[in-house]
């Protein structure tokens, strides 16, 4: 290989414009840097060239420095006589940012507490509300269960004659008022029993 330009490894290059390798890697794959040579001894060469045309800068110079006029009447400060100016202006910018995060985490821990309080009062609320469900439900099925006195009432020996034209037994409503009318130490139903 006979060519005088420079020629950068890919991590030489990727050190020289400021990228990863990565980097480096695709946009040749891509063909953005098209004079790329494979080496045996060094794996894959980039012309410098190729690395500018593909919009890359290599090593860029940091801004000079600025010089002061020979003639300023302002009086030269030292590092020393910055050093503290700078270093409570940081202090001070480091305090109002830690006021500001503190101020947010107690904005989001008054939100979180709130919520939960509203989240706590609507689980009372359902709670409630299903505990008089449930005493209802317990009314109902205390009224629904037989009195051990009604399971203990005997029926009649001799039940009431029925009419010879029907077999299928008394008309509803007869035989509870019969099973109590020939008792008289009861109450009378005012309802039929269902069988």
């Amino acid at each position: 290989m006979s060519t005088t330009r420079p020629l950068l490894t890919q991590r030489e290059a990727a050190a020289a414009c400021g990228v990863s390798r990565t980097t480096i890697r695709r946009r040749r794959e891509a063909g953005e840097l098209p004079g790329a040579v494979l080496d045996d001894d060094r794996g894959w060469l980039i012309p410098v060239e190729d690395l500018l045309a593909a919009g890359f800068r290599l090593n860029a110079p940091a801004p000079p420095d600025e010089k002061k006029a020979v003639g300023d009447p302002a009086p030269a400060t030292t590092p020393q006589d910055a050093a503290p100016d700078e270093s409570a202006a940081a202090l001070r910018a480091e305090l109002e940012r830690l006021r500001h995060e503190h101020a947010l985490a107690l904005a989001d821990e008054r939100g979180a507490r709130q919520l939960a309080e509203a989240e706590a009062r609507h689980l009372q609320a359902r709670l409630d509300e299903r505990g008089a469900h449930i005493e209802d439900l317990q009314r109902a099925l205390a009224a629904l269960t037989p009195a051990p006195d009604r399971a203990a009432i005997p029926r009649p020996a001799h039940p009431s004659p029925a009419p010879a034209a029907s077999s299928s037994g008394p008309a509803p409503g007869e035989a509870g008022e019969a099973e109590y009318a020939s008792d008289s130490g009861r109450r009378r139903r005012w309802w039929s029993r269902r069988d």
